[in-house]
């Protein structure tokens, strides 16, 4: 090439021109530029030589701002729509000619930049350009205009976030936001093994934030999508929180056309006066008791339960949702229901003021407690009384004379808790406590239930009615969901009165107590003292009992079981794990909130009991806050017998790490702190 030949070449992706000033060695060329700085070039490196013309460095400015002030993407299109009729390729020259009927240099350099910028219309093939195909030309725009939609979705995106952030706004997020705001969730919630973790690290680096999954929690509590004290356990789960469409119209429809009763034939039982007893939060009210009494002067002890069934069909939407839950799930925040909470605090549950489907046992037992005689019923009842346990306590107490039932019931409540004994039952009574939070986490209320008589009545009706639906299935070969208990090994007698009798001992008993076991074949329950059991009284909230009243109610009806052995059995092994899972949920929720209450009064002094050795060698027990109903961990540093009592104040809480450290304190130290 002469001195003075004008070319293009490319660094960092951006095109410059230069002319050739002289030779290097035998391939390479040194170039001017615009503003005199000089550069080696190797052949290779050049894109393109402008031809015909010969220029000084200068000159290289004004060459370029000609070039800009003709050059027009738009005309290519021109150009293509011409050639791809023709199937004819082109080249700068013939390009120039094409669109500005001239080979100048200046107009062949312009082809030359329209060709090589081109991304859409002109592919190229050597030192030649091909036309594409109309049909490719339309697919490269649809990509370029997803492309320009996505990047603006993105722009608008970051745009909508920093104004939340500044308060500028309340959110106003548009469904293409919703991607990034769960990978946003998913990473909060699962770290690194989150899917979809590039998009949420994306966000954050964009918004100049720790590109962590805490990083993504702040963020979302920052944008008032979550609340500082969200429910990771649950996030981490596989429980849903929400029902799909399809089962909300469904149970819409129920609501506005109740399906047909496949029990046209109730026995009609709306005579006896029901009581249901229950907390006065209860919403889901799903069993009810009566007496009834008999002209030979005996009682017959009638348990009704709430008949869900009659609102739905096995494999139908509402079921299988059901199913796919196994549970309601009991959290101090709220309840997710297993079924739509419209149904099942509605027509499902057993509501006072209204005639109401149920599944009713008929039972007489003899004088020890013993069940002599018993019948199964769908039927129509209706509610006399909703009860509190408080209420039932306070009639029982007071001997209410007009209520002689509920004195009947008591009764058989006593003589069958004796019986059970009799029988081997095993009785574990450790303090219970339940949590609940209100106004968005403010207000942590942590309440240690009574041990009131009520709750024992109303259990061993429940027991009861597990143990004859037990015995139906079993008399009838039906395949149910039987609960069974292997035999524990407790420590001798000689041991356990070597334990303080009250919450020590029966942690002592507690540890040596087998897991309960779902299974299709009847099985003694050791802690019941029963030979046989299932669970049948809250059809709303366990699948598991749901599904004995498919199957008996189909026997009844004499028609053929909805579910098989075999389908029982598959059942089995979901239905457990689900369950399993539910309950982890809860304990983890439960613990999370019981050490949030801790954390926000550390001030307090708090009674404490020992329970038992952990690892007595590094001196960690575990101990029961007795105001709470709280069983945690820690470390003492002297000796302590098992049942001893002491006080203890918390030394630092940390609910989302899970971490808690307490610390006994001395008399005079919390004499100290209770007068502040």
């Amino acid at each position: 090439m002469e001195k003075g030949t004008l070319v293009e070449f490319v660094v960092n992706g951006e095109r410059r021109l230069a002319v050739i000033d002289r030779p290097e060695g035998k391939k390479h060329w040194v170039v001017i530029d615009e503003r005199g700085q000089a550069s080696t070039l190797h052949p290779r490196q050049i894109e393109y030589t402008v031809t015909g013309q010969t220029f000084k460095p200068t000159e290289i400015a004004a060459f370029s701002q000609r070039v800009q002030s003709s050059l027009d993407p738009s005309s290519l299109e021109v150009a293509w729509e011409l050639l791809v009729e023709e199937g004819e390729s082109t080249d700068p020259a013939a390009l120039a000619t094409l669109l500005f009927s001239s080979t100048d240099p200046e107009f062949c350099y312009i082809a030359h930049l329209l060709l090589a910028e081109d991304r859409l219309y002109f592919k190229q093939k050597g030192d030649r350009y091909e036309p594409r195909p109309a049909s490719q030309v339309a697919e490269i725009q649809r990509q370029i205009a997803l492309a320009n939609q996505r990047q603006q979705e993105w722009e608008g995106f970051l745009t909508r976030l920093q104004q939340v952030i500044a308060g500028e706004q309340t959110p106003d997020w548009q469904p293409s936001d919703r991607p990034r705001l769960d990978a946003l969730e998913k990473f909060a919630a699962f770290g690194d093994d989150a899917p979809n973790r590039s998009a949420a690290i994306e966000v954050l680096a964009a918004l100049k934030r720790p590109e962590t999954a805490q990083g993504a929690f702040r963020l979302l509590v920052e944008l008032g999508l979550w609340s500082p004290h969200e429910n990771l356990f649950l996030r981490h789960s596989q429980i849903p929180t929400h029902f799909p469409p399809k089962v909300q119209e469904l149970s819409h429809q129920y609501l506005l056309s109740p399906p047909q009763d496949l029990h046209p034939d109730r026995l009609d039982l709306t005579h006896l006066k029901v009581y249901t007893i229950d907390d006065e939060s209860t919403r889901e009210i799903d069993d009810g008791l009566s007496i009834e009494y008999l002209p030979d002067g005996s009682e017959r002890i009638w348990i009704h339960i709430a008949d869900p069934t009659r609102w739905l069909l096995p494999g139908d939407p509402l079921d299988l949702e059901a199913r796919r839950r196994s549970t309601t799930l009991y959290l101090p925040t709220g309840m997710i229901s297993m079924f739509p909470t419209e149904l099942a605090t509605g027509p499902m549950s057993l509501n006072t003021g209204v005639v109401c489907c149920a599944l009713s046992f008929g039972i007489l037992l003899d004088a020890d407690g013993a069940v002599s005689d018993f019948s199964i019923h769908a039927s129509h009842i209706k509610i006399t009384y909703r009860l509190t346990y408080a209420d039932v306590d306070e009639m029982l107490e007071l001997g209410v004379t007009a209520e002689p039932e509920l004195e009947s019931l008591a009764k058989w409540a006593k003589q069958r808790q004796l019986w059970r004994q009799s029988q081997g039952a095993i009785s574990i009574n450790m303090p219970e406590s339940t949590i609940k939070v209100e106004n968005d986490g403010e207000e942590i209320i942590i309440q240690v239930l009574d041990d009131r008589f009520s709750r024992q009545l109303v259990a061993e009706m429940m027991i009861l009615a597990g143990e004859v639906a037990a015995r139906y299935g079993q008399i009838h070969s039906l395949p149910l969901l039987f609960r069974n208990q292997p035999q524990p090994e407790l420590p001798s007698d000689e041991e356990l009165l070597q334990v303080p009798a009250g919450p020590a001992r029966a942690c002592a008993i507690r540890r040596c107590m087998p897991r309960s076991e779902l299974s299709i074949t009847p099985s003694r329950h050791a802690s019941l003292g029963l030979d046989t059991y299932t669970q049948v009284t809250s059809p709303i909230r366990r699948y598991s009992d749901l599904l004995a009243h498919f199957q008996i109610k189909a026997h009844l009806r004499g028609e053929s079981l909805p579910f098989s052995a075999e389908q029982m059995q598959d059942l089995v092994l979901s239905i457990a794990s689900n369950v399993q899972e539910a309950a982890l949920v809860e304990r983890q929720t439960n613990r999370y909130w019981g050490l949030e209450y801790l954390r926000r009064n550390t001030h307090e002094v708090w009674s404490t009991l020992m329970l038992r050795w952990l690892r007595e060698h590094e001196g960690l027990c575990l101990v029961l806050l007795e105001d709470l109903g709280l069983e945690l961990a820690m470390r003492l540093n002297r000796s302590i017998e098992l049942g001893d009592r002491f006080q203890v104040k918390v030394v630092r809480a940390d609910p989302r790490e899970d971490t808690i450290q307490l610390q006994e304190v001395s008399t005079l130290e919390a004499t100290q702190m209770a007068a502040g």
